[in-house]
């Protein structure tokens, strides 16, 4: 009744269906604490991708361009007393593209979204570090590198943003999920810190070219993405735990009834 509600529709068969067969796999386990996530091989490339993801999120240099708005807005003639409000615009870009994140995230995909996120913001980093470099000698630049802080925040809000938080959700039974997204939480705000405490020392040492590390960062994730991460879209969570398992074991799987991790037998390639 719970589900009809929320969903709208009293067809949830292919739903109840999906979370009986996850329940029956987890069934007389208990829940997992964050470092025995680290010690089952099982569940290696799973950690290892909310990791890398969770990483990026606050590696990719999003938070740090809030640091040159004012600056740059600055620069482009924009008047100092509505410079607040124009910075608040670019936080309301982030969220209004997170929402739609998460209103398209079924009809197109995990993984386009990610790389496609990561991809332009790597252009759009080596754009603003160019406009950043000119910004003196020719009078258009100011407004390129205000383009550029927008479309980087759009680039993240419709990419990373909306699907990272989604993924251990997809790619994690039920006992482990609460440990993953423990891991999850914890990677987030130690990388904020890093940045935070990182950040002016990087301005003062490249200067204009202070986002070499986040495209750096930026280009690894989706390289990351395209090559280790499955695709989850219109998949149940036991059909994505077989693609992972294959990575995981490097194994041919023949399953019978799958009940767990350790019942599942296996044929060496």
């Amino acid at each position: 009744a719970a589900l009809q509600k929320l969903r709208g529709t009293s067809d949830l068969s292919a739903e109840l269906e999906e979370m009986l067969a996850e329940q029956a796999a987890v069934k007389g386990q208990r829940a997992k604490n964050p470092w025995e996530l680290f010690q089952n091989r099982a569940l290696r490339w799973q950690l290892v991708s909310i990791v890398v993801l969770s990483s990026a999120m606050q590696l990719c240099g999003n938070d740090s361009m809030y640091f040159y708005a004012a600056y740059v807005f600055q620069e482009a003639g924009i008047p100092q007393d509505k410079i607040p409000y124009v910075v608040i615009g670019t936080g309301s870009c982030e969220l209004i593209t997170s929402v739609t994140c998460n209103m398209i995230i079924d009809y197109a995909g995990r993984r386009p979204l990610l790389l496609g996120g990561y991809i332009f913001m790597a252009g759009w980093a080596i754009v603003f570090m160019v406009a950043l470099s000119q910004q003196t000698q020719i009078s258009w630049m100011p407004y390129l590198s205000m383009a550029c802080i927008f479309a980087y925040i759009l680039s993240f809000g419709i990419g990373p943003a909306g699907v990272t938080g989604v993924l251990p959700t997809e790619v994690f039974d039920q006992m482990s999920r609460p440990a993953a997204y423990m891991i999850c939480g914890s990677l987030l705000w130690f990388n904020l810190f890093l940045v935070g405490t990182a950040f002016p020392f990087i301005v003062k040492s490249l200067a204009h070219f202070c986002y070499i590390p986040f495209l750096v960062v930026c280009v690894c994730t989706a390289l990351y993405v395209w090559f280790f991460l499955p695709e989850t879209k219109g998949k149940s969570f036991l059909e994505i735990s077989e693609e992972f398992r294959k990575r995981n074991f490097k194994t041919k799987t023949r399953v019978g009834f799958y009940k767990g991790p350790e019942e599942i037998k296996t044929t060496t390639l």
